[in-house]
């Protein structure tokens, strides 16, 4: 639907969803959860009980999924020792990584903490059964630290967004239930750098998920489950949703892929017709790499520029999303921070390089989330192009159709589970390496070798699914934005209302019913 700028809203016109509860409701594998006032979204940020202790779903980096918490507890019954806590990752890279990190963190703090590796025990556990493309293997690596380590291990989950989805959970968990989950290997080792890339007020230890809810509020999400243990919502969207079967896993991945290139190569108005002009041509799926979750993208994206460039100073150009920022300042050397983002900050930035710093990489979001402001690409380009760096740019606010970013960046990092999922029930990440930039070659390469395909084959068949309408919706939620910037700008109550800003070139282009709208820095 698209809204006409005439509706005037009844706010008692809309069911609500109670407290806590998911959004849209009776969705198993949320990603959203109902705090419908502004006192609960305080709450909620305050970490008042009367508001985490309703919580039954969440965003699945601040808040560990039930069915998580659930297989977490079945295998620390039965491998957990005395006070220890246990988390779970889909390998031993990433276990190993969260344990390099809770140990160097510690270290780094306040209080100095001894520790070391041995404190931390990384458990892999495998199913026997047959793998096939029906039944993948249920592989996990349970993490097991000291509970007073526990809130730097969280960190690690919500900074990276490397932790197990709720629906390989409820895999893993179904094999380990039928005696198909034993242990391979205990103490694994950290490895090497030269292993796979890894991939696949605070909020780090407040909203830890689950808890009491495992046993009632998670029950009352969850829906009759068959003797196949496929839950009814779960069998209502498969059936009507018209998912790929489960074995069509690879090619689930691969048209998110070319959905993903192909909006970046041409410009599709509604009739068909499509322009090339200023776009960069030569991007294949094979440049396009997907992580389960946004923050998956950015944290892997950053390990491989260390990877590559070694020690080096970073930047981080504008203010990001929190995440963001702390993948930069706690992993690797940390970083130049330019939170303006604006022209004084790009000549800040260049006065540095010119007295001497070596810069490697500069991260930067178009726009801004929450912000929503756009750095001087162009400029930001040819200082780079001068100085040598790699941009990374994540254009999740403004999405592959709306704003045309590659031309600028090295690498387009985005997270699909906003709009190009629209669906609020899977994760997704994506990362673009740009084929025409000087480092093309050396980042291509060194991801086709670091590369770990972490993504759960029924999350990409939820993401393949939603996705395919993504284009249109973004056009519909375009016009709806434009109507409620006019209404608010009309509203007498809004003392600042939203600036409009006349583009006739913008205008010209939406008359020529093209689709691509380029935000020019």
């Amino acid at each position: 639907m698209v809204f006409d700028g005439k509706w005037e809203p009844e706010m008692n016109s809309i069911p609500g969803a109670e407290l806590g509860e998911a959004i849209p409701s009776n969705t198993e594998h949320a990603i959203s959860v109902s705090l419908p006032t502004w006192r609960s979204n305080v709450g909620y940020e305050e970490n008042e009980n009367w508001v985490v202790s309703k919580m039954q779903s969440g965003y699945p980096r601040f808040f560990i999924h039930p069915e998580i918490v659930a297989l977490e507890k079945s295998i620390s019954d039965t491998h957990s020792r005395a006070k220890e806590r246990c988390m779970l990752f889909p390998s031993a890279v990433v276990a190993s990584a969260c344990r390099s990190f809770v140990v160097s963190r510690l270290r780094q703090s306040e209080n100095s903490v001894q520790v070391s590796d041995q404190e931390i025990r990384i458990i892999f556990l495998s199913s026997s059964q047959v793998q096939n493309t029906l039944h993948p293997q249920a592989d996990v690596w349970a993490i097991f630290l000291p509970e007073s380590f526990y809130p730097t291990a969280r960190e690690f989950w919500q900074h990276t967004g490397e932790g197990i989805s709720s629906r390989r959970a409820v895999y893993i968990h179904k094999a380990l239930r039928e005696g198909n989950l034993s242990v391979v290997k205990q103490s694994i080792d950290s490895p090497c750098d030269n292993n796979p890339l890894h991939r696949g007020p605070s909020r780090y230890s407040k909203h830890c998920g689950g808890n009491a809810s495992i046993g009632t509020n998670s029950r009352k999400q969850r829906n009759a489950s068959g003797s196949d243990g496929i839950s009814t919502n779960d069998f209502v969207e498969m059936r009507y949703g018209r998912n790929l079967e489960a074995d069509a896993v690879q090619q689930a991945k691969l048209a998110i892929k070319q959905r993903i290139s192909g909006s970046m190569v041409t410009d599709c108005d509604p009739a068909g017709r499509a322009s090339t002009q200023g776009r960069v041509q030569k991007i294949s799926p094979e440049d396009v790499f997907l992580f389960p979750t946004g923050m998956s993208a950015i944290y892997n994206a950053h390990r491989l520029l260390r990877t590559l460039f070694g020690s080096s100073t970073m930047v981080e150009f504008g203010f990001p999303y929190l995440d963001t920022l702390k993948i930069l300042e706690k992993f690797g050397d940390g970083c130049l921070f330019l939170g303006n983002g604006n022209d004084a900050d790009l000549d800040e930035l260049e006065r540095v390089i010119n007295d001497g710093k070596q810069i490697s990489a500069l991260f930067c979001e178009f726009p801004s989330n929450p912000l929503l402001r756009s750095p001087n690409l162009k400029r930001l380009r040819a200082l780079a192009s001068r100085h040598r760096f790699v941009i990374v740019v994540d254009e999740t606010i403004g999405n592959f159709v709306n704003v045309d970013v590659l031309p600028y960046a090295d690498i387009l990092v985005s997270s699909l589970t906003k709009v190009f999922s629209g669906d609020s029930n899977v994760m997704g990440g994506s990362c673009v390496i740009n084929p025409e930039m000087p480092f093309y070659q050396d980042i291509s390469l060194l991801a086709a070798k670091m590369f770990e395909d972490n993504y759960w084959g029924e999350d990409a068949i939820f993401m393949e699914r939603n996705s395919r309408d993504f284009a249109s919706r973004v056009l519909r939620i375009n016009q709806n934005a434009e109507a409620l910037a006019e209404l608010f700008l009309k509203w007498p109550t809004i003392s600042e209302a939203p600036i409009l800003v006349q583009n006739r070139a913008l205008e010209t282009n939406m008359e020529n019913n093209t689709s691509k709208t380029r935000l020019l820095p």
